[in-house]
C-alpha cells in the first residue's frame, strides 16, 4: 500500500511531465501523510488542471464522513467493482505526482523505513481516484486515493503492494474518462519496472509526520532481515487507512474522530507505526 509519500520537484518540473494549464506555486513536501492536502491533475475539456485535494477518498453518496473508513488506497483489481470506487473509475480518474513513496519492512529490531523512487530522482505520477463530498449546508470538499498494484519483484522484498506508477505516454488515457473506458483504464494499472525504482533504508524519522525535511531519505544502514516477511500480515480487500496509522502488522482498530465519536476502522487497516 502507500501510507506516505513525498513530492519535492519544482513546480515547473511537475508541470513540464503533467501538462497542466494553470501554474501553482508549492514548496518542496518530504513527507506527505493521509488527510493532508496533496496536488492532483485532472482533465476539463481540452485542459488538464490542478487541484490540491484532501488525501483519503469520501464518496459523494456518503452520509456521514466521521463514520466513514478514509480510503487512501484503492487496490487496482478490484476498483472498477468497489462501491467506493467505481464511479470514480468511471468519471474521476486523476494523476497524483509524487518524486517518491515511503514502505515499511518488519524485521526483528522493529520495522525499517525505505525511500523509493526512481533512480535518477525526476517526478512520477501515480494512478489515483478523486471524488466531492457536499454537506448539509452546501459545503464541498474534494477528496482522493491513491490504486495500488501487485509489487514487483524490487520492492515485493519490502512489501507486496505498491503505487500504480503511470507511464507517461498513459497519462492522456488513463485521464480521459469520456472516451477510455473503466476496465480499458484498469488495463495501464502494473506495476513498475524493476530498474523504474530503487529502495534505500532511511531512518524512522519519517513515522513522525511532523518531520518533514531532506534528512528523511538520507540512507542508513539497514536492519536485519524479516520477521513476518514483506509487508508484515496484512490481509486482502480494499487498502485503507487512516491518518498517522496505515500500514501493516496490528489488528484493525476503533479510532476516534474529530467529532469525539468512534469511528470503526476498515478490517483491512493496519498500525504502521
Amino acid at each position: 500500500m502507500c501510507g506516505r509519500f513525498a513530492l519535492t520537484a519544482t513546480p515547473e518540473d511537475v508541470r513540464a511531465l503533467l501538462g497542466y494549464l494553470d501554474r501553482p506555486n508549492f514548496p518542496p513536501r518530504y513527507n506527505i501523510a493521509p488527510t493532508q492536502p496533496i496536488a492532483t491533475v485532472r482533465q476539463a475539456g481540452a485542459e488538464r488542471r490542478f487541484h490540491l485535494v484532501r488525501w483519503g477518498l469520501v464518496p459523494s453518496w456518503v452520509k456521514d464522513p466521521a463514520s466513514f473508513t478514509l480510503l487512501i488506497n484503492a487496490r487496482a483489481e478490484t476498483a472498477a467493482q468497489k462501491p467506493s470506487f467505481r464511479t470514480a473509475m468511471r468519471h474521476h480518474r486523476c494523476l497524483i505526482p509524487a518524486s517518491g513513496f515511503y514502505e515499511w519492512r518488519r524485521t526483528p529490531e522493529g520495522k525499517q523505513a525505505y525511500w523509493i523512487a526512481p533512480p535518477d530522482g525526476g517526478v512520477i505520477a501515480f494512478a489515483g481516484l478523486w471524488d466531492t463530498w457536499s454537506d448539509p449546508d452546501g459545503g464541498e470538499i474534494d477528496t482522493a486515493a491513491i490504486l495500488t498494484v501487485p509489487a514487483n519483484r524490487t520492492i515485493g522484498r519490502i512489501h507486496h503492494r505498491m503505487p500504480a506508477v503511470l507511464d507517461p505516454e498513459d497519462h492522456a488515457a488513463w485521464l480521459s474518462t469520456g472516451d477510455v473506458m473503466a476496465r480499458d483504464a484498469q488495463a495501464l494499472l502494473k506495476p513498475a519496472g524493476e530498474d523504474d525504482l530503487v529502495a534505500v533504508p532511511v531512518s524512522d524519522r519519517v513515522n513522525k509526520v511532523a518531520n518533514d525535511d531532506a534528512g528523511l531519505q538520507t540512507c542508513i544502514e539497514e536492519r536485519a532481515g524479516d520477521v513476518h516477511g514483506p509487508g508484515g500480515d496484512e490481509t486482502g480487500g480494499e487498502d485503507t487507512g487512516g491518518e498517522g496509522t496505515v500500514g501493516s502488522g496490528a489488528p484493525a482498530k476503533t479510532r476516534k474522530t474529530g467529532t469525539g465519536r468512534a469511528r470503526q476502522t476498515d478490517p483491512d487497516q493496519f498500525d504502521l507505526f
